[in-house]
């Protein structure tokens, strides 16, 4: 769900390499044909942040994708491709990365895309002030060289992404950088537009919420949208990598209850990222003539989070000194016997319809650093949970079926989810029985609207102690700091475990980090780590069902993405 994406988003949203111009010459019949529009479906709004170092969510994604570029893109086996910058170069002990950039790009508004972007952006990212205004990705910059000095206002000077001229830029890193590439591979965003706007205002500044005031390198351009109903994009005929086919995508949120019979007559035309469609549903989609479907695996999970520590409220620093302990949820065998007492497989086998699968380390499946072996593997077991909490001091003493806490008191976890995913709405009350099967008191919240859950998780409501949310995961990198590292922002459950921090420094340190074996044992190191100590059950991955009309043309899908190479989209009448 999050992009988090970055991203908190899964994966680069730039293009690959470039094919060439563009011609007005009308196209063949039986190749791409130019000219119509296409519907996607999304089944929750996006809260309405388009500027690409503030945005939280995959369904601001969607939108992103058609708008924004960076430097890199990424192909099937997940290597770097060129984007905006062609080429590329280290030098000798890897401190420093050179990109040449593509010289004949331009900005919706048309003006040309330079080194000066990069620099911006960076420097943004960096910037004091950027995580008091809501900023979550300030981990691409935290490598370069004077990124604490800037970034808490102690220098007026930032060195680390460098103009050389208008199409060179370099990449200063304060030590060789094993991640250089996947630090370097954010989205740009112009200096022009933003150059005078103030960092705390940048977020609510039209520019970055309105369409029609954002401003990209992408194929398309956003012109025009009704909040939390329908959002429109049309092409960009200068675009650098030729003008799209296409002449409008638009977005259109839609209930899932309604999706399928949307796509049946023809009404929207794909379903994709982040949630597709439900997989009791894919006889259904696979008997519609007029539709072909995309199965693979997910690049990202479902997790249930645990708050471990809670962060003062209005806090905005990210500063784990200053968080209070969750005393219900402190003790490491509590939340192992949360984990032992959920049924995942019958989770992915009566919702999922078996097209999923129990993931036990929060790092993509996809990459060669995921261990499926060694992380404690918590397969079901009411014995087992009902052991642990004994061991706890968890124990009903007054008989009441329910557990009081080892000073005989009242014990009752409040479990919190988002509306919008079917499959999760679901999830939560089953969640609720097996845990209360148990001997644990559950209150199962109201679901609320996306927008304002995620506000809530973003502010750290005192009073929550588990959360449903799924992770769209960055494909660039097997990393989790971005996610799990004590100061992230996206660590929702402030998990503060020095031992698993320090594991992954190691994992990031060079020389030894550069070393591929060296670098995923430690990587294997803390995922063990991050399975004992247990900041989130995941609870499962599901396998991504995407879905599009048999009109739409041209779709190439990424391992983390549908929405890739959009200006080679193409629409043919239906027989």
């Amino acid at each position: 769900m999050l992009g988090i994406l970055a991203a908190c988003s899964g994966g680069n949203d730039a293009g690959t390499e470039p094919e060439g111009e563009g011609t007005e010459t009308e196209q063949p019949a039986e190749g791409p044909q130019k000219g119509g529009t296409v519907v996607g479906a999304m089944d929750t709004p996006p809260s309405g942040q388009f500027n690409p170092i503030f945005y939280e969510e995959a369904y601001e994604a969607n939108i992103l994708s058609f708008i924004y570029e960076g430097l890199l893109s990424q192909d099937e086996n997940l290597n770097f491709t060129p984007g905006l910058a062609k080429e590329w170069s280290f030098n000798e002990d890897n401190t420093e990365l050179t990109f040449k950039l593509e010289e004949n790009v331009k900005w919706h508004d048309g003006e040309p895309f330079t080194a000066d972007d990069v620099v911006f952006t960076y420097k943004m990212l960096a910037s004091p002030g950027y995580i008091e205004a809501g900023g979550i990705r300030s981990y691409f910059a935290a490598n370069l060289v004077g990124y604490e000095e800037f970034s808490t206002g102690a220098s007026q000077d930032f060195q680390g992404v460098v103009k050389v001229d208008d199409y060179t830029v370099k990449f200063v890193f304060a030590q060789p950088n094993v991640k250089a590439l996947a630090d370097a591979s954010f989205t740009i965003i112009p200096e022009h537009i933003f150059a005078d706007i103030p960092m705390a205002d940048m977020p609510a500044a039209p520019e970055s919420r309105d369409a029609g005031k954002i401003v990209g390198t992408g194929p398309f351009k956003f012109t025009e949208m009704v909040q939390g109903e329908q959002y429109v994009l049309e092409k960009n005929a200068d675009y650098w990598k030729g003008e799209p086919y296409l002449d409008s995508v638009v977005w259109k949120v839609v209930d899932q209850a309604v999706i399928l019979g949307l796509l049946e007559t023809g009404e929207i035309d794909f379903v994709a990222d982040p949630n597709g469609f439900q997989a009791a549903d894919f006889e259904t989609v696979d008997a519609m003539p007029n539709v072909e479907i995309i199965e693979q695996p997910d690049f990202g999970y479902q997790i249930m989070g645990m708050m471990v520590n809670h962060r003062a409220a209005g806090d905005k620093t990210l500063d784990p000194s200053k968080w209070t302990v969750n005393e219900k949820l402190k003790d490491q065998k509590v939340r192992q016997a949360i984990a032992y007492a959920v049924d995942r497989q019958a989770i992915i086998d009566g919702l999922l319809y078996g097209r999923g699968i129990v993931q036990n380390s929060p790092i993509a499946t996809q990459f060669e650093a995921y261990d499926d072996k060694n992380p404690p593997q918590y397969a079901y077991s009411e014995d087992e949970a009902k052991k642990l909490l004994d061991e706890a001091g968890y124990k009903d003493v007054d008989g009441d079926g329910f557990r009081e806490d080892p000073a005989g008191k009242e014990w009752v976890l409040n479990l919190n989810y988002p509306l919008g995913n079917q499959i999760r709405e679901r999830s939560a009350p089953i969640i609720e029985e097996y845990l209360e099967a148990v001997g644990i008191n559950i209150d199962l919240r109201q679901p609320k609207e996306a927008a304002a859950y995620f506000e809530d998780l973003d502010n750290n409501a005192q009073d929550w102690d588990l959360y449903l949310v799924g992770w769209s995961l960055d494909s660039t990198d097997p990393d989790p700091t971005g996610l799990w590292d004590a100061p992230a922002a996206y660590n929702y459950s402030r998990w503060n475990n020095a031992e698993a921090d320090a594991i992954l420094k190691e994992a990031n340190t060079p020389p030894e980090a550069f070393d591929k074996e060296y670098r995923n044992g430690k990587l294997s190191e803390w995922q063990v780590k991050f399975g004992e100590d247990l900041p989130a059950l995941i609870l499962y991955a599901a396998n991504s069902l995407w879905a599009h009309n048999t009109r739409l043309h041209g779709v190439d899908v990424l391992p983390y993405s549908f929405l890739n190479d959009t200006h080679l989209w193409y629409v043919t009448e239906e027989e």
